[in-house]
């Protein structure tokens, strides 16, 4: 395995494991009543493909096989970006699905490297990609000179396990998306 900077040539499989993380019914009740899965993944394929989104190919990395097929991505960011980098998901979703996000929780702040997704394709889970992703992750938000943070569902104790096992530390509770959840931080 080998862990490098996302391209555009990945696009399809960050958007794909992107929605992976999210699932389906989350993706749904951001797509909205009127529209499918599919609509919402042409959505997140052209997020995923802009340097201004979150979503951004450019903050993502991606774990390749041997034969560099795509075997899980981590995608983050500085927390203090967050605004500015949602704005993209907020129109694109406003303009191709009706749906206004203009309010939604923010799930980071400045001060921390902020893990928005982490998705590893179901053939190749339980090899440590997510482990490897974290890592290396990490190292890229030492560079800025930021701990690595991220939100794990409070009902998810074995993504929680997960977490500690690379580092990350409880930081406080939060919630989000209406859900209660665990801050935790990966020190520098």
């Amino acid at each position: 395995m080998k862990i490098i900077p996302a391209t555009e040539a990945h696009a399809a499989d960050i958007t794909r494991l992107i929605m992976c993380a999210m699932s389906d019914d989350c993706c749904q009740y951001y797509a909205g009543p009127q529209h499918t899965l599919a609509d919402f993944a042409r959505m997140m394929h052209k997020l995923v493909l802009s340097s201004r989104s979150q979503y951004s190919y450019r903050n993502a990395l991606v774990a390749l096989s041997d034969d560099d097929r795509v075997m899980g991505i981590c995608v983050a960011y500085d927390g203090g970006r967050l605004h500015e980098l949602r704005t993209a998901f907020v129109d694109a979703a406003r303009t191709e699905l009706g749906m206004d996000w203009s309010t939604m929780d923010d799930e980071t702040t400045a001060g921390e490297y902020y893990v928005d997704s982490l998705a590893v394709d179901p053939a190749y889970r339980r090899r440590g990609v997510a482990s490897a992703l974290l890592r290396a992750m990490a190292e890229r938000a030492a560079t800025q000179g930021l701990p690595l943070g991220l939100l794990v569902d409070a009902g998810n104790p074995g993504a929680e396990r997960l977490y500690t096992s690379v580092g990350f530390v409880y930081q406080n509770d939060a919630r989000w998306g209406g859900h209660p959840m665990r801050h935790l931080v990966r020190p520098l």
